[in-house]
């Protein structure tokens, strides 16, 4: 079997999937509208996305042989965000997260409150002692679930106000991404974790599509809507035998890979991936000189980890572009994108 080249991305759709992504809200359980934005760009490339009943969405891509199993991918477009947990008698919403994130890294950040009739109010993320000039203690104060609250941006003055809007309990709340794409090729958002690996495996499907080309064998690309709460993809098709993650690589303390690398994971707090896929995924990012490192996660599970608690019987692995601050200010580089959509590409066609 002969290998190919270094896939020639483009880094132009990637980054404009990645940009449409990163505009539309999808904390886990509330991913209706990126899903749609999933299944319309994978139509326009000729792809059909089978939705399963919890809202994970299946891109099946034929390869050229049926032998040796079904290569599954995943990467998940739901991310962290919140649930209105109760409304306080000033008008005042005290939240619950969604996902695991620092209380002070959405301290001040911008959000929108989603109700379930399909309206929406903006507010801005406080703790309830907001200002030095009053609270004695506001700087030292404690920034958890119990301190915190969201001020809407509309004239209420008590409960019966809020509620007033359509707003309660159980809504969904968003953060504002704050997305910035840099001529640099350095782009920074929320979100990163993970919607820059789902637009990598785009930049794959367009080129597959643009070249002409197929995988050695049949895969199926996995896009889940609850992997930050840890059962994205917790059950997945069953002729799938190996799988291969794309999630943020982690940064940081004794890692070695930056944000302009693809990082691939040996471990994470599942344990160990696969020692064979981990092994070639380092081979072919070596032969094609891809920038990559091999580093430990140690507060991290995924998808592929979430299959296998699961009980699927598979090979497992996990690589994606390194995102500095994940769960909170993230920042990477378009190249550590595209270079994650150019390995997974290397992969599928030697897998």
């Amino acid at each position: 079997m002969h290998t190919w080249e270094i896939p020639n991305l483009d880094k132009t759709y990637i980054l404009g999937v990645l940009e449409r992504l990163l505009q539309t809200p999808s904390p886990s359980g509330y991913c209706m509208e990126a899903m749609k934005v999933v299944e319309e760009e994978a139509a326009k490339l000729g792809y059909t996305v089978a939705s399963t009943p919890k809202g994970n969405g299946i891109i099946t891509i034929e390869g050229e042989s049926a032998e040796g199993g079904t290569l599954g991918l995943s990467a998940h477009v739901d991310t962290l965000g919140a649930m209105v947990r109760s409304i306080k008698g000033s008008g005042m919403i005290r939240f619950t997260p969604v996902g695991g994130y620092m209380m002070h890294s959405v301290e001040g950040e911008y959000c929108r409150i989603h109700t379930r009739d399909g309206r929406s109010y903006e507010g801005t993320v406080l703790s309830s002692k907001p200002s030095v000039h009053v609270y004695t203690d506001a700087r030292d104060f404690k920034r958890e679930e119990a301190n915190m609250e969201i001020r809407i941006d509309e004239v209420v003055k008590s409960k019966e106000d809020v509620e007033k809007l359509g707003i309660a309990v159980g809504d969904f709340i968003s953060w504002d991404p704050r997305t910035r794409i840099f001529p640099n090729g350095l782009v920074k958002s929320r979100h990163l974790d993970d919607k820059a690996s789902v637009a990598a495996l785009f930049g794959v499907l367009e080129w597959l599509k643009r070249e002409g080309k197929k995988p050695s064998r049949t895969v199926k690309i996995i896009i889940s809507t609850y992997e930050e709460v840890g059962h994205g993809s917790s059950h997945i098709p069953s002729d799938i035998t190996e799988m291969l993650a794309i999630d943020m690589g982690a940064l940081g303390d004794d890692l070695s890979a930056t944000e302009y690398d693809v990082s691939i994971c040996a471990k994470d707090s599942s344990g160990p991936y696969d020692y064979n896929m981990t092994t070639k995924l380092i081979e072919l990012a070596r032969k094609a000189q891809i920038p990559y490192a091999v580093d430990i996660y140690p507060h991290y599970g995924s998808d592929a980890s979430a299959a296998l608690h699961g009980g699927s019987n598979i090979r497992a692995a996990l690589i994606g572009p390194g995102v500095h601050a994940s769960h909170s200010m993230e920042r990477t580089h378009a190249d550590a994108i595209v270079n994650t959509g150019a390995l997974i590409a290397l992969y599928m066609r030697e897998a």
